[in-house]
């Protein structure tokens, strides 16, 4: 059973996928926003071809647990991503991803200014992996 994770941004959506026993979560790409048709038709060829059967999204609260701009445009993303698949979509706190998923490139050695969109990708791997330690 494959998973995919979403970190949602406005110039940028960060990708991983899991392994096939949803044991493991791996950076997959970044998409790179032009419109808002674009972005979904990418996503959904990406949930075909990968056989995803969950969509694991990044819910980013304020670091009160409450709902921001950010939070309720991720909110209104996962209902149109909910019109357009039947696959169960899946709302997870982000708060710290960025943060974790910085150390988690620097301990690699894969981190500098100029490779910063390895962290949107990066940052959907650790919000998928807390979905998949969860589940």
């Amino acid at each position: 059973m494959k998973n995919l994770g979403i970190d949602f941004g406005l110039k940028r959506v960060g990708l991983a996928i899991s392994d096939t026993e949803g044991i493991f979560a791996f950076p997959l790409k970044v998409i790179e926003r032009t419109t808002r048709d674009a972005l979904f038709t990418e996503l959904l060829e990406i949930i075909e071809r990968e056989k995803v059967e969950n969509i694991v999204l990044g819910l980013p609260l304020s670091l009160e647990g409450e709902d921001t701009l950010t939070t309720r445009q991720v909110r209104n993303f996962a209902k149109s991503l909910e019109r357009r698949t039947e696959i169960p979509i899946h709302l997870v706190d982000e708060r710290f991803s960025s943060i974790t998923a910085e150390e988690e490139l620097k301990e690699a050695g894969r981190w500098n200014s100029k490779t910063k969109k390895n962290l949107d990708s990066q940052a959907a791997t650790v919000i998928l992996r807390t979905w998949l330690e969860g589940a």
